[in-house]
């Protein structure tokens, strides 16, 4: 292959991940980064004196196998442990439910709540289990194009036909409800108890602004226990570090293959003409040229800010004006004097998975209805994990740092964040207190982000995780737009890989590596 030069907007993981595969097959490859480290959302930043923590993304369990192994991310350092426990969920009684890993000890936990749901549970595992490794399959396609493509594009839908024929009638029942119903009514028609409801029905509302009964909320269920740690399929880890361990051992990777990356260079415009990008345009004046240009960055940030209108279709500027980014996060990184106790059931290790705070389903649809009434609920969802329990480097002896991953935040109040910031990490400090009543008194400092500075510190559009909404209509084929679904845009040199496209967000690195198949397949 002939050596074309490439540039990648934008340093996150997929960035980072297609940097390796094109540098691999030849090509020289530069990467802009804005900030002046490299990673995107996945990176360890000291926020207060000796407490460093994942400053964004926060946990591991997506991250592909395949990405793992082709980056030699071991090699470069990466080192992922395996969570003892996966979830706490503290109850309003006093009660304490716990997600464990090991099947048995998770029925002896839910035979506390439920007998009837113990075999429900055995059952949902099972189904599961069939279906999973479909989406996986199917996360590792490139859609076809449903707008007039060719014979190729044939290809996929019937590979597609071909795994799900292998399903059973129950598992192709379930496939599809989970394509199409609410999280809230799949799980209403499988369990009876609220705390199993609360605790699988959390992964359907993580990054989703919505009730976990809008329609179609189940896929953002499924989407969250597709992954796998260390070989175990539906665990999630920790990686020693914290997320930037993962972006700084892909960076050697990207290094080692004589990749260029320079941050603190932020894109100010494209320049293109004649449907092809012409010149990259810093805001420092600085400009390059290349013969392929890929995106990592929202899909809306790149088509609405980035090239020029007269560019682009008059549909594309009007879907992208549409195009749905509002993960409702707020992101708070807390540096803590004593581990907080919790004043629930409480069982050793449980503080090392993620602790859930929101009971049932009800109390997250509340949350929701209060968010989009108020700006944002007085009882929030919040996750809090405290990674310095298993990673001393983290926090001085000691000391931990705690990660509180809140949902149900209007992304819509944009700059008005500013002003109601911290108004509303005083309520979630509230929450978290109201079940571990050392914690406001146990807090040295915190970090925080609202969706606004999501949005304005790692281009998170709406504060959307996902670079985009995980709805049907934004999914697959879709992804970011029918047309640009295969990662190539409607400018022949410009390519998509980051999370606004399929199979979307997570830090995954699918997308990196699906979108360098397709560039080395077309170019």
């Amino acid at each position: 292959m002939s050596s074309k030069k490439v540039i990648i907007v934008g340093g996150g993981h997929n960035g980072l991940v297609c940097a390796c595969y094109l540098a691999r097959a030849g090509m020289d490859v530069t990467i802009l980064e804005k900030r002046d480290i490299v990673g995107g959302a996945a990176v360890t930043e000291e926020f207060h004196p000796g407490f460093r923590n994942s400053t964004a993304s926060y946990t591991v369990g997506l991250l592909h196998p395949r990405v793992i192994s082709d980056l030699n991310l071991k090699s470069h350092g990466l080192k992922i442990l395996e969570r003892s426990t996966n979830n706490y969920l503290p109850l309003p009684d006093g009660d304490g439910f716990v997600s464990y890993p090991d099947r048995t000890q998770m029925a002896e936990e839910v035979a506390r709540f439920s007998g009837k749901d113990v075999g429900a549970l055995a059952n949902y595992y099972r189904k599961l289990e069939g279906v999973v490794p479909v989406i996986k399959d199917i996360m590792l396609m490139t859609p076809p194009r449903l707008d007039g493509g060719g014979f190729s594009d044939l290809l996929p839908l019937f590979r597609l036909s071909r795994a799900f024929n292998g399903l059973d009638g129950n598992q192709k029942r379930f496939l599809l409800k989970l394509f199409s119903v609410s999280a809230g009514e799949l799980l209403d028609d499988e369990f009876e108890s609220d705390p199993i409801k609360a605790l699988l029905g959390f992964d359907a509302i993580v990054g989703h602004y919505a009730s976990p009964y809008t329609p179609g909320s189940a896929y953002v269920l499924l989407h969250h226990v597709v992954g796998e740690v260390n070989g175990k399929t539906g665990l999630w880890g920790h990686a020693i570090g914290g997320m930037g361990a993962i972006t700084q051992a892909m960076a050697r990777e990207a290094e080692s293959l004589q990749v260029s990356i320079l941050t603190g260079s932020a894109v100010a415009r494209l320049e293109a003409s004649s449907k092809k990008v012409t010149r990259v345009i810093l805001e420092d004046g600085r400009s390059f040229t290349a013969d392929l240009i890929v995106a990592n960055v929202n899909p809306k940030l790149l088509y609405l800010d980035l090239l020029p209108e007269q560019a682009l279709r008059a549909e594309t500027i009007e879907h992208f004006t549409r195009y749905k980014c509002q993960s409702g996060t707020f992101r708070m990184n807390v540096a803590l004097d004593a581990l907080p106790e919790f004043k629930h059931r409480i069982t050793p290790r449980c503080l090392e998975g993620g602790i859930i705070m929101a009971p049932s389903l009800d109390y997250m649809d509340q949350a929701y209805l209060d968010a989009r009434k108020y700006g944002w609920s007085k009882q929030p969802i919040v996750e809090m994990l405290i990674p310095s329990i298993i990673d001393e480097t983290l926090a001085p002896a000691g000391k931990h740092v705690a990660s509180l991953f809140c949902q149900q935040f209007d992304p819509g109040l944009r700059s008005d964040w500013d002003q109601h910031r911290y108004d509303a990490a005083a309520d979630i400090i509230d929450l978290v207190t109201q079940h571990a009543p050392n914690f406001r008194e146990s807090i040295i400092s915190m970090q925080i982000h609202s969706p606004w500075d999501l949005e304005k510190k790692f281009g998170l559009i709406g504060g959307d995780i996902f670079h985009g909404r995980l709805s049907l209509d934004q999914l697959f084929s879709a992804r970011p737009m029918l047309g640009s679904g295969q990662y190539q845009t409607e400018i022949d040199n410009l390519f998509l890989c980051g999370a606004g496209t399929h199979p979307g967000g997570g830090v995954s690195g699918i997308p990196g590596h699906n979108a360098a198949r397709e560039i080395l397949r077309r170019v």
